[in-house]
């Protein structure tokens, strides 16, 4: 018995016959709509990371005029390529983007679910401290234990601690009507106290030259991939799909999605606001705390009381750069990691100082926040005006929290 020749809607078609091109022109026109929908979602991005590049290129050139060096208009390119081979040139070299990118992808993800749920946490430095610090205490003190143990203690007490540290501007914005930025703001610098306390005093390792808590020895993660590419990479990519799930294809992630639309149309579909912003804040403070943790268990091995990261504030670069979207924050990571891994072999390959990365990543964000500006300089018609849960950081104080 063979099977019916059909077209595209599941019309029966003559024996030998070929489907008309009006019959196949569905399939062109879903080509086409998800090629404009791409277009729509990548346009002011890639515009906006070309401009940052003009603008890094005209402050190489401004620098060298100001220093009393000849004009050299190849500089920037020489200073682009060196920083490209020094992220992307080599195996080594993409080893270490993926390591540095490990962070951002879990401190980004911890910024776009909030935004998702119209919270915009500016906490993710706090929790990915607080995480960090719980992750280098409990890894001291299960350092002798076997790893089959050590690491997974050592990773759940990182994630808890970040999980507390979310809960508690969670809970402050439902039941008290306490806005979100104004709380983690706050609580950035009291976790950065309250890591210095606790390494400087109570957790400080015996002996150490200076403040700092003990090794995490058989709690460190494993290298599996070329010199440095320890387990908090797989960790960090893991969650690009399960936060991907989480707000499309389970339950718990179409409630944060409403929240974050409609709060009022979601309590009146018997969504839980309250417990929808708390959940969230909270995950996202379990996020940002797995950052820290990778970054004491896979790259230092202890936390000193003086931890300096921008992790959690390249973050917000990074959710915004990505759309919110799990797997967009996944290369804007890569593209900020390739960044950090590059610094060095530009610096040492064009002489351009290893500084003008955070240049280039703040022009990125000042030209998401204006996108006006990429638009106008690109002709971009057919994009979206920008991030629709942007408009979380204007509204009024308390707006979301359930009645």
């Amino acid at each position: 018995m063979t099977t019916p020749n059909v077209d595209l809607d599941g019309t029966a078609l003559p024996a030998g016959a070929a489907p008309t091109p009006a019959q196949t022109g569905g399939a062109g026109r879903s080509r086409r709509n998800l090629l404009a929908r791409a277009w729509e979602l990548l346009a002011v991005p890639v515009g906006a990371i070309i401009l940052a590049m003009v603008v890094g290129s005209i402050v190489i050139l401004a620098s060298e005029l100001i220093v009393g060096k000849p004009l050299d208009f190849a500089l920037p390119i020489n200073a682009y390529v060196a920083l490209f081979q020094g992220a992307f040139g080599s195996f080594n070299a993409w080893v270490s983007t993926f390591m540095s990118a490990a962070p951002l992808m879990l401190a980004g993800l911890a910024v776009g679910v909030g935004l998702k749920a119209g919270l915009f946490n500016i906490g993710a430095q706090g929790q990915f401290l607080i995480g960090a610090l719980c992750a280098a205490g409990v890894g001291g003190m299960v350092s002798g234990m076997s790893p089959i143990l050590a690491i997974p203690l050592a990773v759940l007490a990182g994630a808890l601690g970040g999980l507390a540290y979310g809960f508690i501007p969670g809970a402050l914005k439902a039941y008290t009507g306490a806005h979100e930025v104004v709380t983690t703001i706050m609580l950035n610098y009291i976790a950065i106290f309250i890591l210095a306390y606790l390494v400087s005093g109570p957790l400080r390792a015996e002996g150490a030259t200076f403040a700092r808590t003990a090794d995490v020895g058989n709690a460190v993660f494993p290298i599996l991939l070329g010199r440095n590419g320890h387990l908090g990479i797989l960790m960090a990519i893991a969650a690009i799909p399960a936060c991907w799930w989480l707000l499309w294809r389970a339950v718990l992630g179409f409630e944060i999605r409403t929240v974050g639309a409609n709060p009022e149309a979601a309590r009146y579909a018997g969504i839980r606001a309250r417990r929808i912003i708390v959940l969230t804040m909270a995950l996202c403070g379990m996020l940002a705390g797995l950052a820290g943790t990778g970054e004491v268990l896979g790259v230092v091995g202890y936390l000193p009381a003086a931890f300096a990261t921008t992790v959690g504030f390249d973050a917000i670069a990074v959710a915004l750069l990505g759309r919110a979207n799990p797997f967009g924050i996944f290369f804007a990571a890569i593209l900020f990691g390739g960044m950090r891994a590059g610094a060095g072999a530009m610096q040492v390959q064009a002489g351009v100082p290893s500084e003008l990365v955070g240049v280039l990543q703040g022009v990125i964000l000042l030209f998401l926040a204006a996108d006006v500006i990429v638009r106008k300089v690109f002709r971009i018609r057919r994009a979206r005006v920008g991030l629709e849960e942007l408009g979380t950081v204007t509204r009024s104080y308390g707006e979301q929290t359930a009645r």
